[in-house]
């Protein structure tokens, strides 16, 4: 699959470069947090990452003064699986060499999307880029076909944390949501499909 930098300007559709110094985030990140070698890890929270000074920061001149949450996503993985989106753009930090399958929320079809559309952009270790709340995303991916990786993750205050309890009128986009302020869409050949989640992407899983 074709890799495209996230200095390209292809990456635009889906989100932009932060300009910034993220180097004491990453130094806490790496000694905080494990990075499995054969599976992926999700902590929508870290209280020694929202203890920097980066996180005002963020919260301040990235979301404009929403509250936020700092945590992390690690560990290896080379496959698409599911797709996901929020209502608010996601901020990814790469400690390592990471690549984003990525596609738009407009070229859904339906709640359904084709994995031809998916495209891949390599983050480099360092880099942060905002994710646009228009942009499918999931887990990173290894750049390497053994590496692991570490990815600080910020969002909307209390994204990803359990699903709500859904009352009044059924909404069709209800049957995609997860978890608070998580809509899925998942690979029949993926766990979250085996899990009950919705099944809303056709053709192959992408395999890096």
């Amino acid at each position: 699959m074709r890799i495209v930098p996230v200095t390209d300007p292809e990456f635009a559709a889906y989100g932009r470069v932060l300009d910034g110094d993220y180097g004491e985030l990453l130094q806490v990140l790496r000694s905080c947090s494990d990075r499995p070698s054969d599976h992926v890890i999700y902590v929508p929270s870290e209280p020694a990452l929202e203890a920097l000074p980066i996180y005002p920061w963020l919260s301040s001149h990235v979301y404009g003064g929403m509250p936020v949450e700092i945590g992390y996503c690690n560990g290896a993985n080379r496959d698409l699986n599911c797709l996901e989106y929020h209502r608010g753009s996601e901020v990814n930090v790469a400690a390592d060499d990471v690549v984003l399958l990525l596609a738009l929320r407009s070229e859904m079809d339906g709640w359904a999307l084709d994995t031809d559309k998916v495209r891949a952009f390599l983050v480099p270790v360092g880099t942060a880029v905002l994710v646009y709340e228009t942009t499918l995303h999931y887990a990173p991916c290894s750049r390497e076909k053994n590496g692991a990786f570490r990815v600080a993750v910020a969002l909307p205050r209390d994204t990803n944390l359990s699903k709500p309890e859904l009352t009044g009128p059924h909404e069709a986009e209800d049957d995609l949501l997860w978890a608070r302020n998580k809509w899925l869409l998942a690979h029949p050949e993926s766990a979250e499909a085996s899990q009950g989640a919705f099944v809303g992407l056709r053709g192959n899983n992408i395999h890096l």
